[in-house]
């Protein structure tokens, strides 16, 4: 009987599993099909976002500057909003991010405007959102489950992670998974942790191989994408207040907590309330043949 019993329960489970997948996929194509406005939540979010990624020939330098061809060439998203959505003020400092793929890599681009550059995490895999940070989170298959994240500070630190799952539905998150092959770079356009000048902000680039993206429960690298095809991605800007220091460095004003946000939460396609873990809000990103579409 005991033995029937898992057996029932690991039948359950994964029936349950299924219709949260199958629910999300029916939310997703409402939003596609007809842009409808997501609502009930704190905020007033709107439709997902969308982008169309170009098809790259010249792979761009990871140097953290966008100044190449390849890059210019690229469509940027709309510039960052309040995580919320718009019934929330609009970010004090413009972010906007751009993308570009090939055979072996997706390629992502962003400026982050911001007159203090400041980050003290150095180790990788550090919680980076306890500094400014920039976020990417990646899913494939457009399910809601088994996605990526890799978050980076002005500093360079890395910090990627895999999860199975949302968090609201009991996800856990895996740290310990790496992604093999990431290429990143950061360019400061200004002083970091220096409080006696103004900064003009800093950029990301990131290399990201579709050979790394392997989950960590030993299923298949992710197939390099298709003309056509569409994923759920979605990108993220932490910023913190700070103290100015008589040193002429910087503090945050306030430490990071879970009850209370001090911390400003600006996105490409808002969520509808301070949670990133919402998959069916991302962007829908469409990868196109070349140049703009």
């Amino acid at each position: 009987m005991a033995d029937s019993s898992r057996g029932y329960q690991q039948f359950f489970a994964e029936l349950a599993s299924k219709l949260r997948s199958l629910a999300r996929l029916v939310l997703m194509g409402v939003a596609l099909l007809s842009g409808g406005c997501w609502m009930g939540r704190q905020g007033t979010p709107g439709a997902p976002r969308s982008y169309q990624a170009a098809r790259t020939a010249d792979a761009p330098t990871i140097d953290g500057r966008l100044d190449e061809i390849a890059w210019v060439g690229a469509p940027t998203t709309e510039s960052f909003v309040d995580i919320r959505g718009e019934d929330y003020p609009e970010p004090t400092w413009t972010t906007r991010a751009r993308i570009l793929w090939d055979d072996t890599h997706l390629y992502v681009g962003a400026w982050l405007e911001e007159p203090h550059l400041w980050g003290t995490l150095t180790d990788r895999d550090a919680i980076i959102y306890h500094d400014h940070d920039f976020e990417v989170f990646l899913d494939p298959d457009g399910d809601g489950e088994a996605y990526f994240e890799i978050e980076i500070n002005v500093l360079g630190t890395e910090f990627d992670l895999f999860l199975d799952r949302p968090y609201s539905e009991g996800g856990q998150a895996d740290i310990a998974w790496d992604l093999e092959g990431l290429r990143t770079a950061v360019f400061a356009d200004g002083t970091i942790n220096d409080a006696s000048d103004t900064d003009r902000g800093w950029g990301v680039e990131m290399a990201i191989p579709w050979a790394g993206l392997v989950p960590p429960n030993g299923a298949a690298a992710t197939a390099p994408p298709a003309f056509g095809d569409v994923w759920r991605v979605n990108f993220s800007r932490v910023q913190w207040p700070l103290h100015y220091l008589e040193t002429g460095g910087y503090e945050r004003a306030a430490e990071p907590s879970f009850e209370v946000h001090h911390e400003d939460n600006w996105v490409w396609s808002p969520q509808g309330e301070i949670n990133m873990h919402i998959p069916e809000m991302w962007g829908f990103v469409y990868f196109a043949e070349g140049g703009t579409p």
